[in-house]
């Protein structure tokens, strides 16, 4: 499946999977893609810049987004903080025919597939659970009690890849923004 400009592309898969750093290098490689930036509620990383990694929110402004329909798609992730998609933007990318990439979570990703049937739906998999938990572990982001929730998480997110249309496994960097690249047809 390949999807051409004016179409946007769903790219979930579970915690410290790699969805951010493959989605830098892709940034780097085709600039003239539209990545969807989301808003979330929870404080910003080490380095982290509102943005351009996240637009950090109150909950006040979160739940303001909610209300006037501002929001492709929310969820609250690992019970701790909310997650959404801005929709103006993606609207305005598609309309001008470019690919729009969301890099979003399993329960934006179902409500993405309600209301956007048309969109490719991209499943980021580990190359293995050990994998997963080194990864995780090696962030040195999360306390003990952060990474247990997370990788509770990650279980189901992995029991769900088969609603995706594509299971990309991030084994390689590299490889996987290319296989990436070729299913957007940039």
């Amino acid at each position: 499946m390949t999807v051409g400009p004016g179409r946007v592309v769903v790219l979930s898969g579970p915690t410290a999977v790699g969805k951010g750093t493959v989605m830098a290098r892709f940034r780097e490689l085709h600039p003239e893609a539209y990545v969807s930036i989301s808003a979330t509620t929870r404080p910003a990383r080490p380095g982290e810049r509102d943005g351009v990694h996240y637009w950090f929110v109150s909950d006040a402004e979160f739940d303001e987004l909610i209300a006037s329909g501002g929001l492709l798609e929310w969820a609250e992730v690992h019970g701790a903080a909310r997650y959404g998609t801005p929709r103006r933007p993606v609207d305005e990318a598609v309309a001008d025919g470019r690919t729009v990439i969301l890099e979003i979570d399993l329960q934006g990703a179902r409500q993405v597939k309600e209301n956007c049937p048309d969109a490719c739906f991209v499943f980021l998999a580990p190359p293995s659970a050990e994998e997963l938990v080194r990864r995780l572990q090696g962030r040195g982001t999360e306390t003990a009690e952060e990474q247990a929730r997370r990788l509770e998480t990650a279980a189901t997110e992995m029991a769900a890849r088969d609603e995706f249309d594509v299971v990309l496994v991030n084994e390689d960097v590299e490889r996987t923004v290319a296989e990436l690249v070729e299913l957007c047809g940039l």
